[in-house]
């Protein structure tokens, strides 16, 4: 068993190359083999979001508090509230994000498959992030 104290990971700011606005990640876990689970407690402020990705294993998000926006390339503009779950299936190409006016924070869940958890593309554009929400 490995227990890991509140406060000993650092938040850190995600990655610009991944992420469109300001967005904070918290690690929760990154399991050592030949667990796979990787786990992150991610904040998005107002209009950030995430580019275009997908996952090898499928992603589970927890929305803990906020507003957020979510989208397959198939599907409509979803909006997601606090105590929503969202399975995404693996491989299906989607983004998330806290909506325009609102943050949003959620906990996302995934496992690595070869040591891959996620393949990024291209980022969301102003117009795909504009769409009307469908409820």
């Amino acid at each position: 068993m490995e227990l890991i104290p509140a406060g000993q990971r650092a938040t850190k700011r995600a990655p610009d190359n991944y992420f469109t606005g300001t967005v904070w990640q918290d690690p929760i876990i990154t399991a050592p083999a030949p667990a796979r689970i990787a786990a992150f407690r991610v904040t998005f402020e107002p209009g950030a979001r995430t580019a275009w990705h997908s996952h090898p294993l499928g992603q589970t998000l927890y929305v803990i508090s906020g507003i957020g926006r979510i989208q397959t390339a198939s599907g409509p503009v979803r909006e997601i509230k606090p105590g929503d779950t969202v399975w995404i299936p693996p491989g299906e190409k989607h983004w998330h994000g806290a909506a325009p006016d609102h943050g949003m924070c959620h906990i996302a869940m995934q496992e690595a498959q070869d040591g891959n958890t996620a393949t990024w593309m291209e980022m969301v554009s102003d117009a795909d992030y504009a769409k009307p929400v469908e409820t």
